[in-house]
């Protein structure tokens, strides 16, 4: 019995290729290409009506007087998605094993995999990079007087970003298990411990444990990798949603303009 060959299913209209009009030249490869992407990104937006969104938030009101210092929370968001990047390529061949697994798979990273030194360079300063820039950030948040109404939210939402930054840099401290990190990591925990009423209980969290062993390494891995990254991502989206809806402040020595009234106007 022969088999039913059913028909291919129509292709949307937005990818269909423009009728070409009467003796028009033969379009570029280059031309065809962007036609296309045009067409596929067409045909995304009618199904997902994303550039309304991309629109509310990239095209918006500016105040006068804006400059580089606003910047840096632009650098401080590209600073985490590179850590980000790098982190997955670390974690592809690390190995969260406190006899020896650990150090071994680092030492193996920086001398044998294929830029690998070059990829943990840019994990390892590009961490000191984010906290340097995150002080900045809230720096210049704080002096410009940004945290005030009706942006409150936001600069709480800030805070909680440059502590989440801090204990992820804590926890990444030990990852390379060698003898600076693992006594450096024994001295925070210890201070940790000495905080009131939840200060012990955070200690004994951190370690897994009472003593400091195997279990601590793999709890901070997961900290490290897992927990804080996913909370972060969170915060920066509410984060920059609440920039885009309430805007940005214009800097302090920028005197507002007094309204102007229609006898003034006329």
């Amino acid at each position: 019995m022969p088999k039913l060959k059913l028909p291919a299913p129509p292709l949307p209209e937005k990818l269909n290729p423009l009728p070409k009009r009467p003796g028009a030249p033969k379009a570029t490869p280059r031309e065809t290409a962007a036609e296309a992407g045009v067409s596929v990104v067409d045909w995304v937006d009618e199904r997902t009506s994303i550039s309304g969104g991309a629109r509310w938030m990239m095209f918006r009101k500016v105040p006068k007087g804006t400059n580089w210092f606003y910047t840096l929370g632009s650098a401080t968001m590209f600073a985490f998605l590179s850590q980000t990047v790098t982190g997955v390529f670390l974690a592809m061949y690390y190995r969260p094993d406190a006899a020896g697994g650990a150090y071994e798979s680092v030492r193996y990273i920086s001398n044998e995999v294929f830029l690998g030194e070059f990829v943990r360079g840019m994990h390892k300063w590009g961490s000191s990079v984010m906290v340097i820039l995150i002080f900045l950030h809230m720096a210049r948040t704080f002096f410009f007087g940004a945290y005030k109404y009706p942006r409150e939210l936001n600069w709480v939402i800030g805070v909680a970003l440059l502590i989440l930054t801090m204990a992820m840099s804590f926890t990444g401290y030990l990852l390379p298990f060698d003898q600076r990190s693992y006594w450096a990591t024994i001295v925070g925990v210890n201070i940790n411990g000495t905080g009131p009423l939840v200060g012990p209980y955070l200690s004994d969290f951190l370690r897994a444990g009472p003593e400091f062993g195997a279990t601590t390494l793999a709890r901070f891995y997961a900290i490290h990798m897992l927990l804080i990254p996913g909370i972060l991502a969170a915060l920066i989206g509410a984060h920059l949603y609440l920039v885009a809806k309430l805007g940005t402040t214009a800097p302090p020595w920028i005197k507002p303009q007094e309204p102007v009234t229609r006898e003034e106007q006329a």
